[in-house]
Protein backbone atom coordinates (compact mmCIF):
# COMPACT_ATOMS: atom_id res chain seq x y z
CA UNK A 1 0.00 0.00 0.00
CA UNK A 2 0.97 3.35 -0.81
CA UNK A 3 0.69 7.27 0.20
CA UNK A 4 -2.48 6.49 1.67
CA UNK A 5 -4.40 8.43 3.97
CA UNK A 6 -7.20 8.12 6.88
CA UNK A 7 -10.60 8.99 5.40
CA UNK A 8 -12.09 11.51 8.24
CA UNK A 9 -15.64 12.21 7.34
CA UNK A 10 -18.26 13.94 9.72
CA UNK A 11 -21.18 12.86 7.84
CA UNK A 12 -22.37 9.19 6.00
CA UNK A 13 -24.07 8.69 3.22
CA UNK A 14 -27.72 7.33 4.34
CA UNK A 15 -28.37 4.40 2.17
CA UNK A 16 -31.98 3.25 2.06
CA UNK A 17 -31.03 -0.80 3.53
CA UNK A 18 -34.43 -2.68 3.09
CA UNK A 19 -32.25 -5.94 2.35
CA UNK A 20 -31.69 -5.84 6.28
CA UNK A 21 -34.06 -7.74 8.38
CA UNK A 22 -36.91 -6.26 9.83
CA UNK A 23 -35.36 -6.98 13.36
CA UNK A 24 -32.43 -4.66 12.64
CA UNK A 25 -34.02 -2.13 11.43
CA UNK A 26 -35.95 -0.39 14.86
CA UNK A 27 -35.45 2.82 15.62
CA UNK A 28 -32.32 2.01 17.99
CA UNK A 29 -30.71 -0.99 16.16
CA UNK A 30 -30.80 2.44 13.48
CA UNK A 31 -28.96 4.67 15.25
CA UNK A 32 -26.43 2.07 16.13
CA UNK A 33 -25.55 0.89 12.15
CA UNK A 34 -25.60 4.44 11.37
CA UNK A 35 -23.12 5.25 13.94
CA UNK A 36 -20.94 2.08 13.29
CA UNK A 37 -21.02 3.34 9.49
CA UNK A 38 -19.75 6.63 11.25
CA UNK A 39 -16.51 4.81 13.16
CA UNK A 40 -16.22 2.87 10.07
CA UNK A 41 -15.98 6.08 8.03
CA UNK A 42 -13.56 8.31 10.65
CA UNK A 43 -11.72 5.77 11.69
CA UNK A 44 -11.07 2.43 9.30
CA UNK A 45 -11.41 3.96 5.52
CA UNK A 46 -7.65 4.25 4.17
CA UNK A 47 -8.11 5.80 0.56
CA UNK A 48 -4.89 5.26 -1.88
CA UNK A 49 -3.67 2.37 -4.23
CA UNK A 50 -3.46 -0.99 -2.24
CA UNK A 51 -3.30 -5.00 -3.27
CA UNK A 52 -5.58 -6.70 -1.16
CA UNK A 53 -5.62 -10.22 -0.17
CA UNK A 54 -6.82 -11.86 -3.14
CA UNK A 55 -4.53 -10.00 -5.25
CA UNK A 56 -7.02 -7.36 -6.71
CA UNK A 57 -5.93 -4.18 -6.84
CA UNK A 58 -8.27 -1.31 -4.90
CA UNK A 59 -8.08 2.55 -4.99
CA UNK A 60 -8.84 2.19 -0.65
CA UNK A 61 -8.88 -0.24 2.03
CA UNK A 62 -11.15 -1.05 5.11
CA UNK A 63 -9.15 -1.57 8.66
CA UNK A 64 -12.31 -2.11 10.11
CA UNK A 65 -10.52 -3.15 13.44
CA UNK A 66 -9.37 0.23 13.53
CA UNK A 67 -12.82 1.57 14.66
CA UNK A 68 -14.54 -1.54 15.91
CA UNK A 69 -11.77 -1.98 18.66
CA UNK A 70 -12.83 1.24 20.01
CA UNK A 71 -15.71 2.84 22.06
CA UNK A 72 -18.78 3.48 21.16
CA UNK A 73 -18.07 1.68 18.11
CA UNK A 74 -17.32 -1.77 19.96
CA UNK A 75 -20.40 -0.89 22.09
CA UNK A 76 -22.88 -0.38 18.99
CA UNK A 77 -21.09 -3.30 17.40
CA UNK A 78 -22.16 -5.43 19.66
CA UNK A 79 -26.11 -4.08 20.10
CA UNK A 80 -25.84 -4.99 15.89
CA UNK A 81 -24.37 -8.71 16.53
CA UNK A 82 -26.30 -9.64 19.66
CA UNK A 83 -29.71 -8.59 17.56
CA UNK A 84 -29.00 -10.99 14.64
CA UNK A 85 -27.88 -13.80 16.70
CA UNK A 86 -31.05 -13.63 18.82
CA UNK A 87 -32.98 -13.30 14.83
CA UNK A 88 -31.61 -16.45 13.56
CA UNK A 89 -32.23 -18.08 17.19
CA UNK A 90 -27.98 -19.04 17.10
CA UNK A 91 -26.26 -20.51 19.62
CA UNK A 92 -22.77 -19.62 19.57
CA UNK A 93 -20.74 -17.12 17.28
CA UNK A 94 -17.82 -16.95 15.76
CA UNK A 95 -15.59 -17.66 12.66
CA UNK A 96 -12.23 -17.05 11.05
CA UNK A 97 -9.26 -15.39 13.42
CA UNK A 98 -8.45 -12.49 13.00
CA UNK A 99 -11.17 -11.26 11.54
CA UNK A 100 -13.95 -12.43 13.18
CA UNK A 101 -12.39 -12.42 16.42
CA UNK A 102 -13.18 -8.58 17.52
CA UNK A 103 -17.19 -9.31 15.99
CA UNK A 104 -18.01 -12.23 17.76
CA UNK A 105 -16.42 -10.97 21.21
CA UNK A 106 -18.50 -7.81 20.88
CA UNK A 107 -21.29 -10.17 19.94
CA UNK A 108 -21.56 -11.85 22.96
CA UNK A 109 -20.88 -9.13 25.37
CA UNK A 110 -23.63 -7.09 23.60
CA UNK A 111 -25.74 -10.22 25.22
CA UNK A 112 -24.58 -10.05 28.88
CA UNK A 113 -24.09 -12.74 31.36
CA UNK A 114 -27.28 -13.20 31.42
CA UNK A 115 -27.58 -14.51 27.55
CA UNK A 116 -28.39 -18.36 29.04
CA UNK A 117 -30.94 -17.33 31.33
CA UNK A 118 -32.89 -15.30 28.30
CA UNK A 119 -33.59 -19.20 26.70
CA UNK A 120 -31.82 -21.84 25.18
CA UNK A 121 -31.63 -20.90 21.52
CA UNK A 122 -29.93 -17.52 22.64
CA UNK A 123 -25.91 -17.25 21.92
CA UNK A 124 -23.86 -17.36 25.25
CA UNK A 125 -20.28 -18.72 23.92
CA UNK A 126 -18.00 -17.53 21.21
CA UNK A 127 -15.14 -19.46 18.23
CA UNK A 128 -12.38 -18.62 16.36
CA UNK A 129 -11.65 -20.83 13.30
CA UNK A 130 -8.19 -21.42 12.52
CA UNK A 131 -6.86 -20.80 9.08
CA UNK A 132 -5.06 -24.63 9.96
CA UNK A 133 -5.17 -26.99 13.13
CA UNK A 134 -2.34 -27.03 15.60
CA UNK A 135 0.68 -29.00 15.43
CA UNK A 136 0.32 -29.53 18.60
CA UNK A 137 -1.59 -29.61 22.42
CA UNK A 138 -5.60 -30.54 21.53
CA UNK A 139 -5.01 -29.75 18.23
CA UNK A 140 -7.74 -27.87 17.21
CA UNK A 141 -9.47 -26.17 14.46
CA UNK A 142 -12.22 -24.87 15.73
CA UNK A 143 -11.26 -22.65 19.14
CA UNK A 144 -13.37 -22.11 22.06
CA UNK A 145 -16.12 -23.82 23.95
CA UNK A 146 -16.85 -27.17 22.46
CA UNK A 147 -19.46 -26.93 19.99
CA UNK A 148 -21.87 -30.03 19.71
CA UNK A 149 -24.44 -31.21 16.44
CA UNK A 150 -26.94 -29.13 18.81
CA UNK A 151 -25.61 -25.50 18.30
CA UNK A 152 -26.69 -23.05 15.88
CA UNK A 153 -24.07 -21.34 15.18
CA UNK A 154 -23.74 -17.29 13.31
CA UNK A 155 -20.92 -16.51 11.73
CA UNK A 156 -18.99 -13.31 11.40
CA UNK A 157 -16.57 -11.63 9.68
CA UNK A 158 -15.24 -8.13 9.71
CA UNK A 159 -14.67 -7.09 5.94
CA UNK A 160 -15.85 -9.49 2.94
CA UNK A 161 -14.36 -8.65 -0.43
CA UNK A 162 -14.43 -12.06 -2.06
CA UNK A 163 -15.60 -13.76 0.57
CA UNK A 164 -12.28 -16.34 0.77
CA UNK A 165 -11.83 -16.64 4.60
CA UNK A 166 -15.76 -17.04 5.55
CA UNK A 167 -15.90 -19.49 2.83
CA UNK A 168 -12.52 -21.39 4.92
CA UNK A 169 -14.03 -20.85 8.00
CA UNK A 170 -17.79 -22.61 6.61
CA UNK A 171 -15.65 -25.73 5.00
CA UNK A 172 -14.11 -26.14 8.44
CA UNK A 173 -17.26 -26.00 10.36
CA UNK A 174 -19.18 -28.31 7.98
CA UNK A 175 -16.14 -30.88 8.18
CA UNK A 176 -16.82 -30.67 12.25
CA UNK A 177 -20.80 -31.64 11.03
CA UNK A 178 -21.89 -28.33 12.61
CA UNK A 179 -24.99 -26.11 11.81
CA UNK A 180 -24.88 -22.51 10.27
CA UNK A 181 -27.90 -20.27 10.96
CA UNK A 182 -26.72 -17.37 9.71
CA UNK A 183 -23.25 -14.84 8.41
CA UNK A 184 -23.03 -11.64 9.51
CA UNK A 185 -20.35 -9.18 8.22
CA UNK A 186 -19.26 -5.76 9.82
CA UNK A 187 -19.01 -4.64 6.25
CA UNK A 188 -19.56 -5.72 2.28
CA UNK A 189 -17.09 -4.38 -0.05
CA UNK A 190 -19.89 -5.24 -2.63
CA UNK A 191 -17.44 -7.28 -4.55
CA UNK A 192 -19.21 -10.68 -5.14
CA UNK A 193 -18.27 -11.90 -2.03
CA UNK A 194 -21.73 -12.07 -0.19
CA UNK A 195 -23.12 -13.85 -2.92
CA UNK A 196 -20.17 -16.63 -2.73
CA UNK A 197 -20.53 -17.01 0.75
CA UNK A 198 -24.66 -17.53 0.66
CA UNK A 199 -23.89 -20.42 -1.95
CA UNK A 200 -21.82 -22.11 0.33
CA UNK A 201 -23.57 -21.28 3.33
CA UNK A 202 -27.38 -21.62 2.38
CA UNK A 203 -28.05 -18.57 4.36
CA UNK A 204 -28.19 -15.15 3.50
CA UNK A 205 -25.56 -12.54 4.57
CA UNK A 206 -26.36 -9.64 6.45
CA UNK A 207 -24.13 -7.04 6.17
CA UNK A 208 -24.29 -4.40 8.60
CA UNK A 209 -22.63 -1.68 6.23
CA UNK A 210 -21.93 -1.67 2.67
CA UNK A 211 -19.02 0.04 1.41
CA UNK A 212 -21.73 2.87 -0.29
CA UNK A 213 -22.58 3.74 2.78
CA UNK A 214 -19.05 5.17 3.67
CA UNK A 215 -17.49 5.51 0.43
CA UNK A 216 -18.95 7.26 -3.13
CA UNK A 217 -15.82 7.36 -5.26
Amino acid sequence: MSDVTSASRSTVPLVERTDLPAELRTPELEAARIELARGLSEHALIIGDVVLSSGKEAKYYVDAKRAILRQPWFGVLGQLVAAEAIRVGATAIGGMTMGADPVACAGLAGLGADAASRGDRTADQAFFVRKESKAHGLQRRVEGPLLTSDDRLLVVEDVVTTGGSTIQALEALEAEGRTVVGVLTVLDRLAGGAEAIQEKAGVPLTALVTIDEIYGA
